[in-house]
């Protein structure tokens, strides 16, 4: 398989609830023109953005197809959707769900209760999935953070190569830049790299990064692209406030709670997709309000989505 490398905002989206907690796809087509209107290039349903561990294989299910029936005639939005990676059954039958239903790419991270022993398990977990759908790229995702599996990711490309020709990159959201920057040159730069940390971006663009995941994408797009615009004309001055300026709104997560805030933003541009679930914390109504204020104070209307 010629493996391509993708360019360009690939947004993690939330998945839409409605006030009761339920699944709301009639949502998604809407948030997929949002993004594409937004210079979006791709998004990476059911993630750790998309409570895919919070939500069940039908839920995932009927997320894909609602991304799938909005995007499949669209060659320039790339779908992927991740699998999550405790139950390889699981996996596999998504895969096979994605794939049947003409999305682009699958992805899956180590399993986080029963761990690998070492990167050589972690690569056979990664063909058992991987050879079920021969035909669609695979990726794997890096999120130590979130997982506890923490091999270099440089360790499990060699580990693959040969091994599983559908294997096509990293989703890399760790900060181990020697081990991102071995694995972009592997073999000639054979493997795509996107990059996973939006508060980080600017690093992993002077490394060649070219493809980037991100939950931020869906609210603050613009940004990003100015950012990126700003170290291509070598404006490294400008680049640099930029980042800073993201890395301002991303502490705001902090802040007020963590990943759910980021529904919070999306509230400031438009969109009302919920609440996250348990075990997620979401902040109270007097905390929004509060949350408004620091926002306004980043002049987040002049580089948000819209």
């Amino acid at each position: 398989m010629k493996i391509q490398h993708l360019q360009g905002l690939i947004s993690a989206p939330f998945t839409p609830f409605d006030t009761n907690g339920k699944l709301d796809v009639s949502q998604i087509p809407t948030y997929y023109s949002f993004l594409k209107q937004n210079g979006v290039t791709g998004a990476f349903i059911n993630g750790s953005t998309g409570e895919g561990v919070s939500t069940t294989l039908a839920e995932k299910k009927a997320v894909a197809q609602a991304w799938a029936d909005c995007s499949n005639d669209d060659a320039d939005f790339k779908v992927m959707a991740f699998l999550a990676g405790t139950c390889l059954a699981d996996c596999i039958e998504l895969a096979q769900h994605a794939y049947e239903i003409g999305l682009y790419a699958v992805s899956l991270t180590g399993p986080f209760y029963f761990k690998p022993a070492n990167v050589d398990v972690l690569a056979q977990i990664c063909i058992e999935v991987g050879k079920e759908v021969p035909n669609m790229p695979v990726y794997y995702y890096h999120i130590p953070v979130l997982t506890g599996v923490n091999f270099p990711m440089f360790d499990l490309v060699r580990a693959l190569d040969g091994k599983l020709p559908n294997f096509a990159g990293v989703k890399y959201t760790h900060e181990d830049f020697m081990d991102y920057q071995s694995c972009m040159t592997y073999a000639d730069g054979k493997y795509d790299m996107l990059w996973g940390r939006d508060e980080n971006m600017l690093s992993a663009l002077v490394l060649g990064a070219k493809g980037a995941v991100g939950s931020t994408f869906n609210y603050a797009a613009p940004l990003y692209y100015d950012l990126i615009d700003a170290f291509n004309t070598n404006d490294l001055v400008k680049a640099r406030v930029l980042q800073q300026k993201s890395i301002d709104m991303i502490r705001l997560l902090g802040k007020y709670g963590g990943i759910s805030v980021g529904k919070a933003y999306m509230k400031m541009v438009g969109f009302n997709l919920g609440e996250f679930r348990l075990p997620v914390k979401n902040m109270s109504t007097e905390h929004f309000e509060l949350f408004k204020q620091d926002v306004a104070s980043l002049n987040f209307d002049q580089f948000k989505s819209k």
